[in-house]
């Protein structure tokens, strides 16, 4: 299972609404018929706690014959009635349209809806689906639940709800800002990730999603996620507009010592650009989700990494304490960076974590995986805390995810934009880009560009106007002196100010 296959991306009907679970019935998977159980966050915690005192159990992945081995294409014809979205007719700022199951999402998932107090679980039925191009139907008897759910709401127009968010495959989700499209992606929880023993992917095991209010441009979605180290809860207030806003509290319940875990975990997918083109053979400058991961240490630093498609796995620890920011960025946002009509990479969103509160020690960590296609997301970013996740804890962190096309950190320092590599084996050109108001027109006077390797050699250290940019270009050369890794360092000082962020580059032949 690859990644980015994970993310391939009205009144309420009468009869939809099942009647809601109590908490015992639900555990056991088994709906109950009865009354709907008042409702408030502590609903969700608690079910997280007495999971977390239980021993794992793994999900319902039991799929009916007609589904059970659908291929891409055949599930791409489950479509889901848009009439029959929730909240479909009422003016009200949302809608939600629901996920089949099938090919790779075969996790099941309980959708529910809360309002005045209770939850009302949403009854699958395979007439809230389209199977088109003669694609069997499950039987109606069956109660298959659901993969995930669509966000929808007036983004773009105000007459209009366009797709904002999805929640669908393990504990992966995504959403877009205003003008853009899918790219990278988060997730609840990451456990494991780059460890040799293989990665554990916890999963969403149902949703509760508030009505939402008339007038209000926010949605609230309560998320229960499970696996075999941990159980978690999350609350998710959405914002959608120029960015769009995730405001995420959560509590993690390690059932077993977790020294791994991954918090504010993001997704993305980098094949290819200006700074790492070896072998390859496209029409395009550029392919990737996001250019670079950018790191707002506690101590006030900022840093910037351009991303690579690296021959082996590399991992990567930017070490800190009270991180205050941290996300993977795209930054180049014209069409000619990328020249691909269809994609258009150009418009994905940026994705910045915004902690608040003081995480403590601990290091953001980056792992860049090879791929030889664009199909599957091979980078990964999120907060490592230095402490194991002990059993028996409760963890609780609240933090803010920002869809954007910029980061919302308005300091006024210099950015690095692009950056390009080319030259011999024995002899390495780096051309850098900064942009940002600072960068035009800077006064030469005083100003130092500070370039350093803790291995080989750097030379030829040039600092020029770019007006094309608005902005500045440095480069410098390089000479590996026959080392197989070296790490690069890069930034423009006026004595003790700092004008840009720290450029930091790994290289390796």
């Amino acid at each position: 299972m690859h990644r980015r296959d994970l993310l391939l991306g009205a009144a309420l009907v009468p009869g939809m609404l099942a009647a809601g679970w109590p908490v015992a019935s639900f555990m056991s998977g088994v709906a109950n018929a009865q009354d709907a159980p008042g409702f408030d966050a502590q609903f969700v915690r608690q079910m997280a706690k007495d999971l977390a005192a239980k021993p794992f159990k793994q999900g319902d992945q039991s799929l009916p014959a007609v589904i059970d081995k659908l291929s891409y294409d055949d599930y791409r014809n489950i479509r889901f009635n848009t009439d029959r979205a929730l909240w479909r007719g009422q003016k009200l700022p949302f809608e939600v349209q629901l996920l089949h199951r099938g090919f790779l999402f075969r996790d099941r998932v309980d959708i529910f809806v809360v309002e005045d107090g209770k939850a009302q679980r949403v009854a699958y039925s395979p007439d809230l689906f389209r199977f088109d191009h003669g694609l069997a139907r499950p039987d109606p008897k069956l109660d298959l639940g659901f993969s995930g759910f669509r966000l929808h709401g007036p983004i773009n127009r105000t007459d209009y709800l366009d797709e904002i968010a999805v929640f669908q495959g393990a504990s992966y989700f995504r959403a877009v800002a205003k003008g853009q499209v899918y790219g990278s992606s988060a997730r609840g929880l990451s456990i494991k990730t780059g460890d040799a023993g293989g990665e554990e992917f916890p999963v969403f095991k149902a949703y509760w999603i508030e009505r939402p209010r008339q007038g209000v441009n926010s949605i609230v979605v309560h998320a229960l996620l499970d696996s075999a180290s941990a159980s978690a809860v999350h609350r998710f207030t959405i914002s959608p507009g120029e960015a769009t806003v995730m405001t995420v509290e959560m509590s993690v319940y390690p059932r077993a010592d977790i020294d791994q875990a991954g918090l504010a975990s993001l997704t993305s997918m980098f094949l290819f650009g200006p700074n790492d083109r070896d072998g390859i053979d496209d029409f395009r400058p550029a392919v990737g989700d996001a250019q670079g991961l950018a790191v707002f240490n506690g101590n006030g630093e900022r840093v910037w990494r351009p991303l690579t498609n690296p021959r082996r796995l590399q991992i990567s620890s930017f070490v800190t304490s009270n991180v205050r920011g941290f996300g993977l960025m795209q930054r180049q946002r014209s069409f000619f960076d990328y020249q691909d009509l269809e994609a258009r990479y150009e418009k994905r969103p940026s994705v910045w974590v915004e902690p608040i509160g003081d995480w403590g020690e601990g290091a953001v960590q980056l792992l860049e995986i090879p791929t030889p296609e664009e199909i599957h997301d091979n980078i990964v970013a999120f907060w490592r805390p230095k402490d194991p996740l002990r059993k028996g804890g409760e963890y609780n962190y609240t933090y803010r995810l920002h869809w954007t096309w910029e980061a919302p950190d308005r300091e006024p320092i210099g950015r690095f934009g692009a950056t390009r590599v080319g030259g011999t084996a024995e002899r390495r050109l780096f051309v850098l880009d900064l942009v940002g108001e600072t960068m035009k027109g800077l006064a030469p006077e005083g100003i130092e560009a500070k370039v350093t390797a803790d291995k080989g050699g750097v030379s030829n250290v040039v600092l020029q106007p770019n007006p094309d940019i608005q902005g500045q270009r440095l480069s410098f050369a390089f000479e590996p002196k026959g080392t197989d890794v070296a790490e690069l360092r890069a930034e423009l000082v006026r004595g003790d100010q700092r004008l840009t962020e720290a450029w930091i580059y790994r290289w390796t032949p």
